[in-house]
C-alpha cells in the first residue's frame, strides 16, 4: 500500500511540471511567439514570462525583431549591350509585423532573395556595362524601393540594400584593362607633349633675348669701336699735319740753301748703297757739279724762297711733353734724368761728329734736335738760321 501511494505521489509531481512548462512561456528579448488555438492565430507573445493554456494553447512560431542581413549569392545579370555580368547584392531588413511575417508569405527570405534578382535584372537590362559600373547608388536606391513596396504587406521593411560586387566577363576585363592602359598613355604622352613643346618654347625665348643681347651688345662694340678707330684716325691726321706743318714751318724758317741740299744728299747716299744686290757703287768724278744742279734746281722747284725773311710761324704748342719739376720726388727726379738722358743720346746718335750738350728740361726741342750746316762753297760759315732745317 505505500507503494502504491508513493508512485501516485509522483505521477501527481509528474503532471504538475508538465503542466507548468506548457503553461509558461518565456520569450527572449527583441523576440515575438506567435500563438495558436487548435491550429488558428490566438495571439502574439511579447518578450518575457508569459502564460499560456496548456495542450490547447501552442506556440508556432519565433520571429526574430531585430534587423537582420542577407547576403546572397551572385547572379547572372545581361546588360543593355548584351553582356553578362555576376552582381551579389546584401539586403538589410527587418521584421515589424510578426504576424504578417508569418501568415502572408510562406519564406520571406527566399520571397525577399528573389524579388531582389527579379528587379535587378529589371534594373540593370536598361543599362550598358559602363553605366553600370559607374552607377552603383542609382541600382541600390531603385533596389530599395522595390523591396520596399514589394514587402510593406508582408510585415518587412527594407533598410538598405548594397551591391557587393559587379563582375564583368574576363575578356571584358581584359579589354577595360588595356582600354585604361590606353588611356593613360595617352595622356601621359599629352602631358610628355606639352612639357616638350613648353621647353622648345622656353627654350627659344630664352635663345631669342640671348640673341638679342648679343646683337645690342655687339651693336654697342661696334659703334665704340667705330668711334676709337674714328678718333684715333682723327688724332693720327692731326699728328701727321702737325708734323707735316712743323717740318714745312722749320724749312722755311731755316731758309735751306744749296750746299745744305748737297749735305743732305750726302747723307743718304750710304743709305741707298745698303741693299744686298748693289755689290760694287761707283762714286762718280762729277758728285759736286751734279749735286750743285741738283741743289739749284730742287731750289727752284720747291719753291724755296732766295730771300732771308721768315715767314709767319704757326704756334704748334711745345714740341717735347712737359715733365713735372717736382725735385722732391726722387722717383720723379729719376724719371726726368732718364728722359733727359735718352734724349742726348738720340741727339748723338743723329749728329755723330757733334759733341752733346747738357740738355736742360725747359730748353725747347730746336735746341736739342738742331744740326749746324756745313760751309758753304766759298768756306765761310752757313747762316744759323739754317740748322733748324734737320
Amino acid at each position: 500500500m505505500p507503494t502504491a501511494l508513493l508512485v501516485l505521489f509522483l505521477l501527481v509531481i509528474l503532471f504538475v511540471v508538465v503542466m507548468l512548462a506548457k503553461t509558461v512561456r518565456i520569450v527572449p528579448q527583441a523576440r515575438a511567439a506567435i500563438v495558436e488555438r487548435f491550429g488558428k492565430y490566438k495571439g502574439t507573445l511579447p518578450a518575457g514570462l508569459n502564460i499560456v493554456v496548456p495542450f490547447i494553447d501552442k506556440v508556432r512560431y519565433l520571429i526574430d525583431l531585430r534587423e537582420q542581413v542577407v547576403s546572397f549569392p551572385p547572379q547572372p545579370v545581361i546588360t543593355e549591350d548584351n553582356l553578362v555580368v555576376s552582381i551579389d547584392t546584401v539586403i538589410y531588413f527587418q521584421v515589424t509585423d510578426p504576424v504578417a511575417a508569418t501568415y502572408e508569405i510562406a519564406n520571406y527570405i527566399q520571397a525577399v532573395e528573389q524579388l531582389t534578382m527579379t528587379t535587378l535584372r529589371n534594373i540593370v537590362g536598361g543599362m550598358d556595362l559602363e553605366q553600370t559600373l559607374t552607377s552603383r547608388e542609382e541600382i541600390n536606391n531603385g533596389l530599395r524601393g522595390v523591396l520596399d513596396e514589394a514587402t510593406g504587406k508582408w510585415g518587412i521593411r527594407v533598410n538598405r540594400v548594397e551591391i557587393k560586387g559587379i563582375d564583368p566577363p574576363p575578356s571584358i576585363k581584359d579589354a577595360m584593362e588595356k582600354q585604361m592602359r590606353a588611356d593613360r598613355d595617352k595622356r601621359a604622352l599629352i602631358l610628355s607633349a606639352e612639357g616638350q613643346r613648353q621647353s622648345a618654347i622656353l627654350t627659344a625665348e630664352g635663345n631669342k633675348q640671348s640673341a638679342i643681347l648679343n646683337a645690342e651688345g655687339e651693336r654697342e662694340s661696334q659703334i665704340l669701336r667705330a668711334q676709337a678707330d674714328r678718333e684715333a684716325a682723327i688724332l693720327r691726321a692731326q699728328g701727321e699735319g702737325q708734323a707735316i706743318q712743323t717740318v714745312f714751318q722749320a724749312i722755311h724758317d731755316g731758309q735751306p740753301d744749296q750746299s745744305l741740299l748737297a749735305y743732305q744728299y750726302l747723307q743718304m747716299m750710304p743709305k741707298i748703297a745698303e741693299g744686298d744686290a748693289n755689290k760694287v757703287w761707283v762714286i762718280p768724278s762729277e758728285i759736286t757739279k751734279a749735286l750743285e744742279g741738283l741743289g739749284s734746281s730742287i731750289h727752284e722747284v720747291a719753291g724755296i724762297p732766295r730771300d732771308a725773311t721768315p715767314r709767319t710761324r704757326v704756334d704748334m704748342g711745345p714740341s717735347e711733353p712737359q715733365l713735372p719739376r717736382s725735385s722732391d720726388d726722387p722717383e720723379t727726379r729719376a724719371t726726368s734724368e732718364a728722359v733727359q738722358a735718352a734724349i742726348a743720346e738720340a741727339a748723338n746718335a743723329a749728329n755723330p761728329g757733334r759733341t752733346a750738350r747738357s740738355i736742360d728740361p725747359a730748353a725747347t726741342a730746336t735746341e736739342t734736335d738742331g744740326l749746324q750746316g756745313p760751309s758753304g762753297p766759298a768756306g765761310e760759315p752757313t747762316d744759323p738760321g739754317a740748322s733748324a732745317g734737320q
